[in-house]
């Protein structure tokens, strides 16, 4: 397969610097557009509640040798999976999706609550969230929802990793 080449639209900026896996529920974030890019590209965006957005995990040593199956989060009291069954920042592709609050617009600077990237992190697109692309019927397993107890909860001790 042939490579694809992406540049970023947009940096986010907040003061998250730790690559710790929990408390990213009160992370407030600017994401700021490139500037040779239009503020007009958020023209709208303020009506929806949510944006999702998709970054690349810029941090990760590119030499980092992750087995195709682990354990989630390496913890043997979950099953160990392929790492296209987890939300792992180690897919073949370094790249994130997540979800966040829209707190508000103001020119090119977009900011949000809630999204799981680090400072500095390169924003590859934002798309509204749209309800109706969410399945009503979707389900998981017990695990993920254990793993997931912290990780929108507010950080007591920012500096930890």
């Amino acid at each position: 397969m042939e490579k694809i080449e992406l540049t970023p639209i947009a940096t986010v900026s907040n003061d998250r610097n730790h690559l710790g896996d929990d408390h990213w529920g009160e992370v407030i974030s600017q994401i700021r557009l490139r500037e040779d890019l239009s503020a007009a590209l958020f023209q709208g965006l303020e009506t929806f509640s949510h944006v999702e957005v998709i970054f690349v995990f810029h941090r990760l040593p590119a030499d980092k040798k992750i087995p195709n199956i682990r354990h989630p989060r390496n913890n043997s009291k979950w099953p160990k999976l392929g790492l296209l069954a987890q939300r792992s920042a180690h897919h073949p592709n370094p790249i994130g999706l997540s979800t966040a609050r829209i707190i508000g617009v103001d020119g090119k600077v977009l900011t949000v609550r809630g999204l799981d990237a680090v400072n500095g992190s390169p924003v590859l697109d934002i798309k509204p969230v749209f309800r109706e692309f969410f399945p009503q019927d979707s389900h998981q397993p017990n695990w993920v929802s254990e793993l997931l107890k912290n990780y929108w909860d507010r950080d007591d001790n920012p500096g930890s990793a």
